[in-house]
């Protein structure tokens, strides 16, 4: 029997769960995960003999990477807040 976290698909449908999660509490937390699944997704379909800890080991680093990645790219973004320093009837 194949073991369930050596299977590629189930980790395609674990980052579409959290992608799906990013869209109903944005703040691209799950973001990172779902970016890391995708790859996790990848790496099991190339390497399918991973062990359990290995692979959720593999899933934390990517899911890590993809999170600072992504924090170093939205950090560029506006929020369209903008600081008023001084009075414009002054």
């Amino acid at each position: 029997m194949e073991d369930v976290m050596n299977l590629w698909w189930v980790w395609l449908a674990a980052a579409l769960a959290l992608a799906l999660l990013e869209v109903l509490a944005p703040g691209f937390i799950f973001l990172g995960f779902a970016a890391g699944a995708v790859v996790m997704a990848a790496v099991v379909a190339i390497a399918p003999a991973l062990s359990i800890p290995v692979a959720l080991a593999i899933f934390a680093a990517l899911s890590l990477v993809s999170w600072i990645v992504l924090k170093q790219v939205f950090k560029k973004q506006s929020s369209g807040a903008r600081r008023i320093l001084h009075d414009i009837n002054d």
